[in-house]
């Protein structure tokens, strides 16, 4: 499971998945350069998008892929 905390290139190495949800919401972070040191939530809120939701679908993905 990943938090607002969880660094971006850190979640998307140990679940992979996680980059579907990224491009379902137009976000780039899986190729951009800032996600080695922007943690999830950074990243989301810099887009303008809702953190929480995000994060949310994102921990219902890696649960049903489990």
């Amino acid at each position: 499971m990943v938090t607002r905390e969880t660094n971006i290139l850190e979640a998307v190495e140990k679940y992979p998945i996680i980059g579907n949800v990224f491009r379902n919401h137009g976000l780039g972070c899986v190729g951009c350069m800032v996600a080695a040191g922007e943690s999830l939530g950074e990243g989301i809120d810099a887009h303008g998008l809702d953190a929480d939701a995000i994060i949310a679908e994102i921990n219902k993905l890696i649960s049903e892929t489990k």
